[in-house]
C-alpha cells in the first residue's frame, strides 16, 4: 500500500464558523488552528494547504481563564530605543478584540510558508454578524467530545 500524498488540485475546502462567547482562548484557539491546517482530515498532506475557512463570530466575549484580563500582557516595540509598548488582555479585548484570537492563532500555526495563506482564511468578527451567509457556513461547537 503506498502513502496517499494529496495534490493542490484535489484541495476541497469547507465554511465553519465558530461563537467564541464565553469560550476559553486557548480551547477556541487550538480548534481554529486544526481546522486552518486541515489535520482532521483524511487527505492531510504536511506540505499542501489543505486546510478550511474559519469563521469566529463574538470575539469580544472570549472568555480569560484565572488572572489572564490583567495579567497576560502583549508587548510591541518600534526599535527605538526606550520604544516598548505594553498592552493587557482586557485592554486589547476592548480596543480591537479581533486581533486577540488572530495573534493567538498565529501562535499555534506552524511556522512555515504556509502560515500566511492559512491566516487569510481566518476571518474574526466582534460581534455576532458576518458577510460570509452565501458560503453556507457549518456551525461548530466547542462542547466536550463534539466538534
Amino acid at each position: 500500500m503506498k502513502t496517499y500524498s494529496q495534490k493542490p488540485t484535489e484541495v476541497s475546502r469547507e465554511w465553519f464558523v465558530v461563537d467564541a462567547a464565553n469560550v476559553p482562548l486557548g480551547r477556541l484557539t487550538t480548534l481554529v488552528a486544526q481546522k486552518l491546517t486541515g489535520k482532521q482530515k483524511p487527505t492531510y498532506t504536511p506540505h499542501i494547504d489543505g486546510g478550511d475557512y474559519v469563521i469566529v463570530i463574538n470575539a469580544k466575549l472570549v472568555k480569560a481563564t484565572g488572572d489572564k484580563r490583567r495579567g497576560k500582557v502583549y508587548y510591541r516595540h518600534s526599535g527605538y530605543p526606550g520604544s516598548i509598548k505594553a498592552t493587557t488582555l482586557e485592554q486589547q479585548l476592548e480596543k480591537d478584540s479581533t486581533k486577540v484570537i488572530e495573534k493567538a492563532v498565529y501562535g499555534m500555526l506552524p511556522k512555515n510558508k504556509l502560515r500566511d495563506g492559512r491566516m487569510e482564511r481566518l476571518k474574526v468578527y466582534s460581534d455576532s454578524d458576518h458577510s460570509h451567509e452565501a458560503q453556507k457556513p457549518k456551525k461548530l461547537s466547542l462542547t466536550k467530545g463534539k466538534s
